[in-house]
Protein backbone atom coordinates (compact mmCIF):
# COMPACT_ATOMS: atom_id res chain seq x y z
CA UNK A 1 0.00 0.00 0.00
CA UNK A 2 2.48 2.58 0.86
CA UNK A 3 4.48 1.20 -2.16
CA UNK A 4 1.43 2.39 -4.60
CA UNK A 5 1.15 5.54 -2.93
CA UNK A 6 5.17 6.28 -3.41
CA UNK A 7 4.79 5.38 -7.01
CA UNK A 8 1.49 7.62 -7.14
CA UNK A 9 2.95 10.69 -5.42
CA UNK A 10 6.08 10.60 -7.95
CA UNK A 11 3.54 9.55 -11.25
CA UNK A 12 1.73 12.81 -10.34
CA UNK A 13 4.79 14.72 -9.41
CA UNK A 14 6.36 13.42 -12.79
CA UNK A 15 3.07 14.79 -15.06
CA UNK A 16 3.17 18.20 -13.00
CA UNK A 17 6.39 18.58 -14.16
CA UNK A 18 5.51 17.92 -17.79
CA UNK A 19 2.54 19.79 -17.52
CA UNK A 20 4.17 22.79 -16.13
CA UNK A 21 6.90 22.25 -19.11
CA UNK A 22 4.26 22.03 -21.80
CA UNK A 23 2.05 24.62 -20.97
CA UNK A 24 2.87 28.20 -21.14
CA UNK A 25 0.97 31.29 -21.55
CA UNK A 26 2.31 34.78 -23.54
CA UNK A 27 0.72 38.18 -22.64
CA UNK A 28 -0.67 40.33 -25.12
CA UNK A 29 2.42 41.81 -26.30
CA UNK A 30 4.47 38.43 -26.25
CA UNK A 31 5.40 36.08 -29.07
CA UNK A 32 6.87 32.52 -29.18
CA UNK A 33 9.79 31.32 -31.39
CA UNK A 34 8.79 27.67 -31.19
CA UNK A 35 12.44 25.23 -32.11
CA UNK A 36 11.42 21.42 -32.93
CA UNK A 37 14.55 19.82 -32.47
CA UNK A 38 16.62 22.82 -33.14
CA UNK A 39 14.91 23.76 -36.56
CA UNK A 40 12.83 26.60 -36.53
CA UNK A 41 9.08 25.54 -36.52
CA UNK A 42 6.86 28.78 -36.25
CA UNK A 43 5.96 31.82 -34.28
CA UNK A 44 2.65 31.56 -31.66
CA UNK A 45 1.01 33.51 -29.07
CA UNK A 46 -0.30 35.45 -27.63
CA UNK A 47 -2.45 33.19 -25.16
CA UNK A 48 -1.77 29.44 -24.48
CA UNK A 49 0.50 27.30 -26.38
CA UNK A 50 1.85 23.98 -25.88
CA UNK A 51 5.32 22.88 -26.10
CA UNK A 52 6.51 19.34 -26.31
CA UNK A 53 9.46 19.03 -23.74
CA UNK A 54 12.99 17.89 -24.79
CA UNK A 55 11.57 18.23 -28.25
CA UNK A 56 10.84 21.79 -28.63
CA UNK A 57 12.15 24.75 -27.36
CA UNK A 58 11.12 29.03 -27.22
CA UNK A 59 12.59 32.26 -27.32
CA UNK A 60 9.90 34.51 -25.72
CA UNK A 61 10.36 38.31 -27.80
CA UNK A 62 8.60 41.45 -26.57
CA UNK A 63 6.59 42.82 -29.42
CA UNK A 64 6.26 46.26 -27.75
CA UNK A 65 7.93 49.72 -28.55
CA UNK A 66 11.15 49.31 -26.98
CA UNK A 67 13.39 52.71 -25.72
CA UNK A 68 17.07 52.62 -25.81
CA UNK A 69 19.14 55.51 -24.75
CA UNK A 70 22.02 55.63 -27.10
CA UNK A 71 25.15 57.09 -24.99
CA UNK A 72 27.01 60.03 -25.74
CA UNK A 73 29.21 60.15 -28.89
CA UNK A 74 32.28 62.22 -29.78
CA UNK A 75 31.27 64.01 -33.33
CA UNK A 76 34.04 65.57 -35.82
CA UNK A 77 31.43 68.62 -37.48
CA UNK A 78 31.98 69.42 -41.20
CA UNK A 79 32.93 72.56 -40.17
CA UNK A 80 35.84 70.43 -37.59
CA UNK A 81 33.87 70.93 -34.42
CA UNK A 82 34.00 68.84 -31.33
CA UNK A 83 31.21 68.27 -30.25
CA UNK A 84 29.36 65.58 -27.89
CA UNK A 85 26.04 64.04 -29.00
CA UNK A 86 23.21 61.54 -27.17
CA UNK A 87 20.33 60.44 -28.50
CA UNK A 88 16.65 58.15 -27.65
CA UNK A 89 15.55 55.83 -30.08
CA UNK A 90 12.42 53.65 -30.14
CA UNK A 91 11.94 51.27 -32.12
CA UNK A 92 9.44 47.30 -32.12
CA UNK A 93 9.85 43.81 -33.32
CA UNK A 94 7.26 43.74 -36.03
CA UNK A 95 9.03 39.95 -36.92
CA UNK A 96 9.84 37.80 -34.21
CA UNK A 97 11.22 35.16 -36.11
CA UNK A 98 13.89 37.41 -37.79
CA UNK A 99 14.45 39.24 -34.82
CA UNK A 100 15.80 36.21 -33.12
CA UNK A 101 16.89 34.00 -36.16
CA UNK A 102 18.76 36.72 -38.18
CA UNK A 103 20.86 38.72 -35.54
CA UNK A 104 22.52 37.56 -32.09
CA UNK A 105 21.37 40.74 -29.71
CA UNK A 106 18.53 42.75 -31.84
CA UNK A 107 18.77 45.24 -28.77
CA UNK A 108 22.58 45.20 -28.89
CA UNK A 109 22.82 45.16 -32.52
CA UNK A 110 20.41 48.20 -32.98
CA UNK A 111 22.62 49.93 -30.24
CA UNK A 112 25.47 49.84 -31.77
CA UNK A 113 23.96 50.60 -35.39
CA UNK A 114 22.60 53.41 -33.96
CA UNK A 115 25.63 54.86 -32.36
CA UNK A 116 27.53 54.56 -35.68
CA UNK A 117 25.03 56.09 -37.53
CA UNK A 118 24.46 58.95 -35.60
CA UNK A 119 28.63 59.58 -35.60
CA UNK A 120 27.97 59.06 -39.65
CA UNK A 121 25.24 61.51 -40.56
CA UNK A 122 25.85 64.53 -38.16
CA UNK A 123 29.49 64.48 -39.09
CA UNK A 124 28.37 65.53 -42.02
CA UNK A 125 26.84 68.73 -41.44
CA UNK A 126 28.18 71.97 -39.89
CA UNK A 127 27.96 72.67 -36.01
CA UNK A 128 24.70 75.30 -37.11
CA UNK A 129 22.51 72.77 -38.84
CA UNK A 130 22.88 70.63 -35.54
CA UNK A 131 21.26 73.39 -33.52
CA UNK A 132 18.95 74.50 -35.73
CA UNK A 133 18.07 71.53 -37.70
CA UNK A 134 17.60 68.76 -35.39
CA UNK A 135 14.07 67.95 -37.32
CA UNK A 136 15.80 67.06 -40.24
CA UNK A 137 18.85 65.11 -38.70
CA UNK A 138 16.59 62.94 -36.81
CA UNK A 139 14.62 62.03 -39.96
CA UNK A 140 18.02 61.20 -41.74
CA UNK A 141 19.13 58.84 -38.85
CA UNK A 142 15.40 57.32 -38.63
CA UNK A 143 15.47 56.81 -42.09
CA UNK A 144 18.89 55.17 -42.23
CA UNK A 145 18.37 53.36 -39.29
CA UNK A 146 14.84 51.65 -40.45
CA UNK A 147 16.57 50.17 -43.99
CA UNK A 148 19.53 48.47 -41.81
CA UNK A 149 17.15 46.85 -39.16
CA UNK A 150 14.65 46.03 -41.85
CA UNK A 151 16.45 42.68 -42.28
CA UNK A 152 15.95 41.79 -38.82
CA UNK A 153 12.31 42.61 -38.44
CA UNK A 154 12.25 45.79 -36.64
CA UNK A 155 10.83 48.69 -37.52
CA UNK A 156 12.86 52.28 -36.28
CA UNK A 157 9.16 54.30 -34.97
CA UNK A 158 11.82 57.36 -33.99
CA UNK A 159 14.85 59.01 -33.21
CA UNK A 160 15.37 62.28 -30.72
CA UNK A 161 18.69 64.05 -30.44
CA UNK A 162 18.84 64.93 -26.78
CA UNK A 163 21.66 67.30 -26.44
CA UNK A 164 24.75 68.70 -28.44
CA UNK A 165 27.51 69.71 -26.00
CA UNK A 166 29.69 72.10 -27.24
CA UNK A 167 33.09 72.76 -25.11
CA UNK A 168 32.88 76.31 -23.16
CA UNK A 169 35.90 77.67 -25.45
CA UNK A 170 33.47 77.09 -28.39
CA UNK A 171 30.68 78.69 -26.42
CA UNK A 172 32.59 81.98 -26.35
CA UNK A 173 33.88 81.83 -30.02
CA UNK A 174 30.15 81.24 -31.02
CA UNK A 175 28.66 84.06 -28.94
CA UNK A 176 31.11 86.50 -30.15
CA UNK A 177 30.27 85.21 -33.91
CA UNK A 178 26.96 86.10 -33.41
CA UNK A 179 27.80 89.30 -31.56
CA UNK A 180 29.50 90.46 -34.96
CA UNK A 181 26.82 88.80 -37.03
CA UNK A 182 24.33 91.44 -35.09
CA UNK A 183 26.89 94.27 -35.04
CA UNK A 184 27.03 93.51 -38.99
CA UNK A 185 23.09 93.93 -39.32
CA UNK A 186 22.87 96.51 -38.13
CA UNK A 187 25.96 98.41 -40.16
CA UNK A 188 23.84 97.35 -43.12
CA UNK A 189 20.30 97.91 -42.01
CA UNK A 190 21.68 101.95 -41.36
CA UNK A 191 22.92 102.28 -44.65
CA UNK A 192 20.14 100.96 -46.38
CA UNK A 193 18.27 103.72 -44.50
CA UNK A 194 20.55 106.18 -45.16
CA UNK A 195 20.54 104.92 -49.09
CA UNK A 196 16.60 105.31 -49.13
CA UNK A 197 16.83 108.06 -47.49
CA UNK A 198 19.52 109.79 -50.09
CA UNK A 199 17.08 108.32 -52.71
CA UNK A 200 14.07 110.01 -51.66
CA UNK A 201 15.63 114.20 -51.15
CA UNK A 202 17.27 113.55 -54.63
CA UNK A 203 13.35 112.80 -55.78
CA UNK A 204 12.57 115.18 -53.93
CA UNK A 205 15.03 117.79 -55.06
CA UNK A 206 14.06 117.15 -58.51
CA UNK A 207 10.25 117.73 -57.59
CA UNK A 208 11.37 120.99 -56.36
CA UNK A 209 13.51 121.74 -59.17
CA UNK A 210 10.63 121.35 -61.80
CA UNK A 211 8.50 123.71 -59.89
CA UNK A 212 9.51 127.56 -59.89
CA UNK A 213 7.86 128.39 -56.41
CA UNK A 214 8.81 124.94 -55.00
CA UNK A 215 11.92 125.61 -53.00
CA UNK A 216 9.99 129.00 -51.94
CA UNK A 217 7.15 126.72 -50.57
CA UNK A 218 9.57 124.49 -48.95
CA UNK A 219 11.37 127.18 -47.01
CA UNK A 220 8.23 128.76 -45.90
CA UNK A 221 7.36 125.44 -44.66
CA UNK A 222 11.23 124.80 -43.13
CA UNK A 223 10.23 127.94 -41.06
CA UNK A 224 6.95 127.60 -39.86
CA UNK A 225 8.76 123.98 -38.39
CA UNK A 226 11.03 126.02 -36.53
CA UNK A 227 9.08 129.16 -35.07
CA UNK A 228 6.81 126.11 -33.13
CA UNK A 229 10.09 125.78 -30.73
CA UNK A 230 9.85 129.06 -29.22
CA UNK A 231 12.75 128.95 -27.56
CA UNK A 232 15.02 128.60 -30.40
CA UNK A 233 16.81 131.99 -32.08
CA UNK A 234 15.65 132.40 -35.82
CA UNK A 235 17.96 133.41 -38.52
CA UNK A 236 16.61 134.52 -41.90
CA UNK A 237 18.70 133.88 -44.35
CA UNK A 238 18.66 136.66 -47.31
CA UNK A 239 20.89 135.96 -50.37
CA UNK A 240 23.01 139.69 -51.77
CA UNK A 241 20.83 139.52 -54.53
CA UNK A 242 17.26 139.69 -52.84
CA UNK A 243 19.00 142.84 -50.88
CA UNK A 244 20.15 144.35 -53.94
CA UNK A 245 16.76 144.37 -55.22
CA UNK A 246 15.09 145.44 -52.36
CA UNK A 247 17.26 148.62 -52.46
CA UNK A 248 17.01 149.27 -56.04
CA UNK A 249 12.80 149.02 -55.38
CA UNK A 250 13.17 151.35 -52.49
CA UNK A 251 15.15 153.75 -54.64
CA UNK A 252 12.65 153.35 -57.41
CA UNK A 253 9.53 154.41 -55.51
CA UNK A 254 11.79 157.21 -53.96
Amino acid sequence: MIEQLVSFIVYAAILIVFLSSAIKILREYERAVVYTLGRFTSVKGPGLIIIIPFVQQMVRVDMRTLVHDVPSQDVISHDNVSVKVNAVIYYRVVDANLAINQVENFMEATSQLAQTTLRSVLGKHDLDEMLAERDKLNADVQEILDTQTEAWGIKVANVEIKHVDIDPSMIRAIAKQAEAERERRAKVISAEGEQQAAEKLAEAAKILAMEENGIQLRYLSALQEIANDRTNTIVFPFSMGSIADAVRGRDSSL
